[in-house]
């Protein structure tokens, strides 16, 4: 098609997408054109607007490495991530979920350990916590033999990819659930923490007037044939960032009661101060057991990163 105007171009680009054999794919790209184009219209977009958006877009991409997702990051603090997990989880978007995004700093290959095990690998300064969790279907019935990842940041906000400093893969571990859906293990409790705001995310972040604070939680990761990997995290009730996540997580259903204990023995005899305790109840959907490309592959070397914390406006 020759180009008569602005409606020609859209119009164009709708009817090649037309040739694309994967319906699917079709039907996605054509919303997506539709949408993108409406938005330049709508908002007037520049010419130096949207070469700034190109480069936005760019710089994105030249900042993830195998220990660090910025394009995850993004996707996470414009609540894009949480949306696709609630449309997609619960009956599709209509009843209540423990299921939750998968956040940028999943690794595959953690590794196993049986029920009660530490996953605490190098010298990490916190309050132990033990946790129990329950993995059960829809109608109720525990699920047995599930893999369960778990993984979590430091009390001083790191994980381990990011921490030159603590073990490969502390902090992290897999468990099978027992015949009544079950796992227990070992840490120490995590922090909150400031996401990255060296990058685009940051200038996102500062634009708005936001803090970059994730309330301290543990991720989960469940995953049985027959049923649809479930990404999960269980959020701390008293982290004073619970209502204003940067990343638009905490849901109801993932709020943890994290208990402190301290007039009482400890689960283990080597703890005599104060500890922690943790338990929650996973729901799990049928579906296909599949796991996506982790969004890290590595942990990162040279100088442990600073963390810069950004204040929210009232």
């Amino acid at each position: 098609m020759i180009i008569r105007n602005q409606q020609d171009v859209t119009a164009a680009v709708l009817a090649e997408l037309q040739r694309a054999d994967n319906p699917r794919f079709r039907e996605i790209m054509t919303a997506a054109v539709r949408h993108l184009h409406d938005f330049a219209r709508d908002t007037r977009l520049s010419e130096a607007e949207f070469q700034q958006a190109c480069a936005v877009i760019a710089r994105l991409g030249q900042l993830t490495t195998p220990s660090h997702n910025e394009v995850v990051l993004a996707c996470g603090s414009l609540g894009l991530s949480s949306l696709i997990c609630l449309l997609n989880n619960g009956d599709r978007g209509q009843t209540e979920t423990t299921a939750n995004m998968m956040g940028p700093f999943w690794r595959l290959d953690s590794p196993a350990y049986a029920n009660g095990a530490s996953i605490v690998r190098s010298a990490t300064p916190g309050l132990p916590i033990f946790v129990k969790a329950w993995v059960r279907d829809r109608q109720g019935r525990p699920v047995a033999g599930a893999k369960v990842d778990v993984w979590h940041a430091s009390s001083e906000g790191f994980y381990e990819n990011q921490d030159p400093g603590q073990a490969d893969m502390n902090l992290r571990g897999q468990f099978s659930t027992d015949a009544n859906g079950h796992i227990a293990f070992r840490s120490i409790k995590p922090a909150g923490y400031p996401i990255p705001v060296s990058g685009p995310v940051g200038d996102l972040l500062r634009a708005q007037g936001r803090h970059n604070m994730r309330p301290a939680h543990i991720h989960f990761m469940i995953c049985q044939p027959g049923f649809k990997t479930q990404f999960s995290q269980v959020y701390s009730s008293d982290d004073p960032n619970i209502e204003t996540d940067v990343q638009f997580g905490v849901t109801q259903a993932l709020i943890g009661q994290y208990v402190l204990h301290d007039q009482e023995p400890a689960p283990a005899p080597d703890i005599s101060g104060p500890w922690y305790s943790l338990e929650h109840h996973f729901v799990i959907e049928p579906g296909e057991a599949t796991l996506p490309r982790p969004p890290i592959t590595g942990k990162a070397s040279g100088d442990r990163p600073t963390l810069a914390v950004l204040q929210r406006k009232p």
